[in-house]
């Protein structure tokens, strides 16, 4: 999974859970803030990553990178997500706590940590 891939997940998961705006996220593996804001209201999300010029979102359990041009399944569980990327045709593990998220990709057998900033 690409590293902006990883980023934009964990900013849609966790304005899916916590229900919160998300206006910036910092990548502890890349010691590095990320211009990416998430908005989630019901099922649907919006999202928009500066670094990148790009938006993504889209209605569960689907979202749709519009830079990478692919779709991205997410299903919600409480505080914590799972999925397909069909970009790196990897699965993906997330956990929410407080304003840290967590993933694990399947497909490096690695985790990475995302502190939220919220608008």
């Amino acid at each position: 999974m690409q590293p902006h891939t990883r980023a934009m997940l964990a900013a849609s998961v966790h304005a899916f859970v916590a229900g919160e705006k998300v206006a910036g996220i910092y990548d502890h593996s890349a010691n590095r803030h990320l211009r990416i804001a998430a908005e989630a209201r019901g099922n649907h999300l919006q999202g928009y990553d500066d670094d990148r010029s790009i938006r993504f979102g889209g209605t569960l359990p689907e979202l749709f990178d519009t830079g990478d041009k692919v779709f991205i399944s997410l299903l919600i569980e409480g505080s914590s997500a799972q999925g397909y990327d069909r970009g790196s045709s990897g699965f993906y593990t997330v956990n929410v706590v407080d304003r840290l998220v967590q993933l694990y990709d399947h497909s490096r057998s690695e985790w990475f940590a995302f502190s939220i900033q919220i608008a």
